[in-house]
Order: C-alpha cells, then sequence, then structure tokens
C-alpha cells in the first residue's frame, strides 16, 4: 500500500487559524512542508518450533454412568503415570477436557432412550523436546490413551526473532520510501510514524489421531520443520 499526499501549512494557504474552542474539540495535525509518503511492509523471519503442544486422553463407553467414569479414571491414571515416567513436568501437563454425557438410541416416533454413557478425559501437555514426544506418544496408547490430537507447534520465545522480521520490515520501507523519492524527483526527509500489525507467528495446523493410527510396528514421528514469523508494518515518510 502507498500514499501520497501534499500538505501545506495554514499559513502558506493564507487560511485563518480556527477558533480555541474548535482546536480543543478535535486533534491537531502537525503542518508538513512536503509529501507524505506511506509505505506497507512485511517482514519475515524463520525459526524451528520448540514447542509441542497434544491433546491425549481417555474415551470410556458403560453401561452405567459409575462404570464409565470408574474405567476413565483407571485407564487415565496409566496415561499420566507414562507421562511423568517419560520426564514430562508437571508444570506441562494440564487437564484440558473432562466429560461424562449419555448416549442415546433414537427410533422414530418414539422418545430417546439412554443405552449408556461415554466419559472423557483430556489433557494437554507440552513437549519441549519434540524430538522424543512421537516415542511418549506410542507409549501413552500403549497404556490406554485411544483419543490424541495436535501437534501444535510452536516457538516457545519468539521475540528475538519477531524483533530480526520487524528490523527487517523497516529495511524494507525505507527501501521502498528511497525508490519512490527517487522516481518523484524528491528525498527521503525523515520517518513520520511507525505502526505495526500482526507481529505473531503463525497457528500451525493441527492434526487429529486416533489411537489405532499409531501403528505397533513403526515409532510415530513428530517433524518440526520451519516456521515463519511475519510481522506487518506501515511507516510513513515525509519526502522533500
Amino acid at each position: 500500500m502507498i500514499r501520497f499526499a501534499l500538505f501545506a501549512t495554514a499559513a502558506a494557504l493564507g487560511l485563518a487559524a480556527p477558533p480555541a474552542s474548535a482546536q480543543e474539540a478535535r486533534p491537531m495535525m502537525l503542518p508538513l512542508d512536503g509529501t507524505m509518503l506511506e509505505v506497507s511492509a512485511e517482514g519475515v523471519s524463520t525459526r524451528t518450533p520448540d514447542l509441542a503442544m497434544i491433546q491425549a486422553g481417555v474415551v470410556t463407553q458403560a453401561a452405567g454412568a459409575d462404570e464409565a467414569m470408574r474405567q476413565n479414571s483407571t485407564r487415565m491414571a496409566s496415561v499420566l503415570a507414562a507421562l511423568r515416567r517419560a520426564g514430562i513436568a508437571e508444570r506441562d501437563i494440564q487437564t484440558a477436557n473432562l466429560t461424562l454425557s449419555p448416549q442415546y438410541r433414537y427410533a422414530q416416533n418414539e422418545p430417546p432412550v439412554i443405552t449408556g454413557y461415554q466419559a472423557s478425559n483430556q489433557v494437554s501437555v507440552r513437549f519441549r523436546d519434540i524430538a522424543k514426544s512421537g516415542a511418549i506418544l506410542d507409549a501413552l496408547v500403549r497404556q490406554g490413551a485411544n483419543n490424541i490430537s495436535g501437534p501444535n507447534l510452536l516457538i516457545e520465545k519468539p521475540e528475538a526473532a519477531l524483533d530480526e522480521a520487524r528490523t527487517a520490515a523497516v529495511a524494507t520501507a525505507r527501501a521502498r520510501a528511497e525508490l519512490y523519492a527517487k522516481a518523484a524527483g524528491l528525498r527521503v526527509d525523515r520517518i513520520l510514524s511507525i505502526s505495526e500489525s500482526n507481529a505473531m507467528p503463525p497457528p500451525m495446523p493441527v492434526m487429529m489421531a486416533r489411537a489405532q493410527s499409531f501403528a505397533a510396528d513403526k515409532a510415530t514421528e513428530i517433524a518440526p520443520g520451519e516456521q515463519e514469523l511475519r510481522v506487518t508494518l506501515a511507516v510513513r515518510f515525509v519526502l522533500k
């Protein structure tokens, strides 16, 4: 996005200054002796994700609510124990969802009939060593986990990468301003303002998986790949 605007002072145009009350009612713009150019520029930096967020849990069904919850609690205890044995810290394990819901049978022109109950318990797990997360997931499935979703791959501390993207965006905006100034027979005098948007890494797509997706004869692999961090700036320059 490129915008040009030509400004002049009120005195240069011979216009009278507005009354004091009008000046207080609206913000005053600084007069510019030159041309304003607004440039939109994007900066990009790349990093390898170092954090994987995955949900793992157990879904059980039984004729009675108590039995569904009892089975779920027993299997979930094994899943949590497996996570702790794998070295996952307590701060990286958090209950994400716990539900108990009736299961119905529907027939035409008849009220629904409860046929049993389904219990579900999900924990959100942060894997700080992505290379080991696949093997840990396989262990969870062996311990009874049958509902797994993820991974959501993240950069735990994106600030340095975002600062790189900001620096690149400013450099791009400056280069474009120099280009337009030269084409217009002007020069870049100074930067008037900088505004930032979209300074966040994009969310990675989430993959859904069920227990049967994990083959017993082949270890699950999670490839971190590379993630782009983008910053978009709107920079206003004064050209003379």
